[in-house]
């Protein structure tokens, strides 16, 4: 697809993002408690979860009516892999936005095979829209964003998020945890893995790293650190972290000694 095409696509995409984002911002404190449920341990799910994915993928296939879908609350037939797929969470963060913590966005990517065409993070609380489009660069509210150029481990601040339901690798997620403490800035964790791969695009974070996670937790963030001059792998260095589980990201001076703790640190492979 052309780069033009693409970046119309991104922007047409970015609409049906907002109008969604204003939907869980008018939503925000009418959710009672009755109508959250546990989908999983510790992994909570309400109506506006599901309402605004519809309106996502409503607002998406008017846009692009050949792309598939892959979503987390299965509102859509699911993609099989290959061909166009829009790979979307219509609220990454559900816990903190229910809880009344600001820090929740609206992910969307947008993939055709193995390729990332288009990613979009749109940080709700704080109306900030992070965007990308193929060989566009990334962009954050129409201005250009790039990852930092801080060089040393010691200067970087890490982001991670806690294993809240999959513990099987936690001894190596600590292993890690304790070195990234030890040596680095400092360690943060937000609880939305798209916003922390938008803040390293950005600058903010230097380092983040993650397991258990799912492709619509990545597919949107993914795009901006690669645009953004960042680095992104799975936890071997390879490109299997949308659908892998696991996802290293980093700004491109500090990558190769982040990368050496993971591979210490996480000895066995993603189950």
């Amino acid at each position: 697809m052309p780069q033009r095409d693409l970046e119309i696509l991104t922007r047409q995409a970015m609409q049906a993002v907002r109008e969604t984002a204003l939907f869980l911002h008018q939503e925000v404190s009418q959710v009672k408690p009755g109508q959250v449920e546990e989908k999983h341990l510790n992994g909570l799910v309400s109506y506006v979860d599901r309402t605004a994915e519809e309106m996502l993928v409503e607002r998406l296939h008017r846009i692009l009516p050949e792309a598939a879908f892959i979503t987390e609350e299965g509102t859509v037939e699911q993609a099989a892999a290959g061909g166009l797929q829009w790979i979307i969470d219509p609220l990454d963060g559900t816990t903190n936005y229910l809880y009344g913590l600001p820090h929740y966005s609206v992910s969307v990517g947008l993939r055709a095979g193995a390729d990332m065409l288009v990613g979009i993070v749109h940080h709700v609380p704080n109306d900030e829209m992070f965007y990308a489009w193929r060989e566009g660069g990334a962009w954050c509210n129409d201005e250009r964003i790039r990852a930092s150029n801080r060089n040393t481990l010691r200067q970087s601040l890490v982001a991670t998020g806690f294993p809240y339901h999959k513990f099987s690798r936690a001894d190596g997620w600590f292993a890690a945890l304790r070195t990234f403490i030890a040596e680095g800035r400092a360690v943060r964790r937000y609880g939305s893995a798209a916003l922390d791969l938008a803040f390293v695009a950005c600058g903010r974070f230097d380092i983040f790293f993650e397991y258990g996670l799912n492709a619509w937790d990545v597919a949107g963030g993914a795009l901006l650190v690669h645009e953004a001059g960042g680095r992104i792998s799975d936890f071997q260095g390879g490109n299997t972290f949308v659908d892998g589980g696991e996802l290293l990201a980093c700004n491109p001076a500090v990558y190769d000694q982040a990368l050496a703790i993971i591979m210490a640190s996480f000895t066995d492979k993603p189950a």
